[in-house]
């Protein structure tokens, strides 16, 4: 008995609530199809502030996918983040921008400096540390099945 509980606390104590998740992006496909919508409307009507309009549009949804790629904007200070370079994963914590090279340290060692080129670093593939609601709802769910289970052994 007293194996199982120890070996529920102990894995308890090893789970995280907090989890690296990439940072969902502006769908561009929905955007897309709006807009397509909206030219097929406008393609009915030939005049020159459609074909602005249109122009307009276009040079939108190129901003947006330029602006979610921005790997400066992704990394601000502070963060806690994992990331990958040169197809290898890092977890930091980032602590300043120097010019074009990203100046961090891993999560649990303060004193190792690792620096970036912001070409080197995969800005698909940045994920932030978040608090997962689900993972916490399980842990609570398993935390008190194992207290009632408890209660429930020593009644016996």
């Amino acid at each position: 008995m007293r194996k199982y509980l120890y070996l529920i606390i102990l894995s308890l104590s090893l789970v995280s609530c907090y989890t690296y998740q990439v940072k969902k992006t502006v769908d561009t496909a929905i955007d897309n199809k709006q807009a397509s919508k909206n030219n097929a409307a406008l393609a009915n009507t030939n005049s020159p502030q459609t074909e602005s309009i249109k122009a307009k549009s276009q040079s939108q949804n190129l901003q947006q996918t330029s602006v979610a790629v921005n790997v400066q904007e992704k990394l601000a200070p502070n963060k806690n983040v994992k990331i990958d370079v040169d197809g290898r994963a890092y977890k930091v914590i980032v602590d300043r921008w120097e010019g074009d090279s990203l100046i961090a340290h891993p999560v649990h060692s303060r004193e190792k400096v690792l620096k970036f080129h912001k070409n080197q670093i995969n800005a698909e593939k940045i994920a932030e540390k978040r608090f997962s609601q689900p993972i916490a709802d399980i842990i609570t769910v398993v935390a008190y099945a194992g207290i009632g289970f408890g209660i429930w052994s020593l009644l016996q």
